[in-house]
């Protein structure tokens, strides 16, 4: 067997804590017995929930009864003292005893708390949050979704170097990359983003096609696989991306479930209406990555089930195995 990767968990954090986090572990190692979780929350809740469900040599609780609250803002969890759960489990990566550390608590407490132990990649001026979302071919890596309002070409140069290598250690190909703008034209855009393109289009980065600037409308077509922009754009795009995708399920559901003809129909379709529920479910595309640091940082949506934690826990793994920090280092 290989060597294990070693998984900081915050088991306190995001709703329905720590059963959903527990049974989340409990799923991932069920198709996967090469990841070790250090859980870090209150052990007696851990423990009556793990019971005998995890082989006891592929976990160990940390115990703590303090934990960073869902409402708390980023100054106040990080007052809150070293013994949060979050606190715990970030300095357990910073110690070299974890490989990644992952949370479903609150973000904004999470960024600030890693930003304070770990430090920069050299070289790299800001972290930023990426996420995977589903396109027509596969998966695009998109960043960065919120962690930066402001930018300059520099961030967005590297944040096009962290996303191909994030890509890359994912999925094992070369991605093509391209600058989220108002339209197509070399011309169009403000200046950092044209400052950008010239910068991208000149050093012909060997880790990745740059494909030039691409168009909101253009996002799921599946050409590009990596997308980058400044924060307050992507989290934008992000949050209209799913308000569509839950606004086309809800849609389709009261369409198909509303009389006999739609529920009729549906039955007619049930496959091909279950493939597409399971194109758009959320818990497939769970875990967005803080990259930048020199030890990668998962979070978890807040209010995922234990799927969806199970399938970040996936992609913590595969982080790991596909050596995310080295490829940024040798490319920045």
């Amino acid at each position: 067997m290989s060597e294990m990767v070693k998984i900081a968990v915050d088991a306190m954090g995001g709703d329905n804590s720590p059963k959903k986090v527990i049974d989340g572990i409990i799923h991932n190692h069920l198709s996967n017995d090469n990841n070790y979780y250090k859980i870090f929350g209150d052990k007696n809740k851990i423990e009556s929930l793990i019971d005998t469900k995890v082989n006891i040599k592929n976990y160990e609780i940390i115990n703590t009864f303090n934990k960073v609250n869902s409402e708390d803002s980023p100054l106040e969890a990080a007052k809150r003292g070293k013994d949060t759960s979050m606190w715990l489990a970030i300095e357990s990566v910073k110690n070299k005893e974890s490989d990644i550390v992952i949370s479903a608590g609150n973000t904004g407490a999470l960024l600030v708390i890693s930003k304070l132990n770990l430090k920069m990649i050299e070289n790299i001026d800001k972290p930023a949050l990426s996420a995977l979302w589903p396109n027509k071919k596969g998966m695009s890596v998109v960043l960065d979704l919120g962690a930066n309002v402001e930018c300059s070409s520099k961030n967005l140069f590297d944040f096009s170097i962290m996303g191909a290598s994030l890509y890359r250690s994912l999925y094992f190909d070369i991605p093509n990359l391209a600058l989220l703008n108002i339209g197509s034209e070399e011309l169009k855009g403000n200046e950092i983003i044209k400052e950008t393109f010239k910068i991208l289009n000149d050093k012909q980065i060997k880790d990745f096609n740059f494909s030039g600037y691409i168009e909101g409308d253009k996002l799921m077509n599946g050409d590009v696989n990596v997308i980058v922009s400044d924060g307050f754009t992507g989290n934008v795009a992000l949050k209209t991306a799913e308000g569509t995708a839950n606004f086309i399920t809800n849609e389709l559901k009261n369409a198909l479930g509303g009389n006999l003809i739609g529920k009729f129909t549906s039955l007619l379709n049930y496959s091909n209406l279950k493939k597409f529920k399971k194109r758009l479910d959320p818990r497939l595309y769970n875990g967005a990555i803080f990259i930048g640091l020199d030890s990668p940082v998962v979070k978890s949506h807040g209010g995922i089930d234990f799927i969806g934690f199970s399938n970040s826990l996936d992609v913590c793994s595969r982080i790991i195995k596909g050596n995310l920090i080295e490829k940024i280092k040798n490319n920045i």
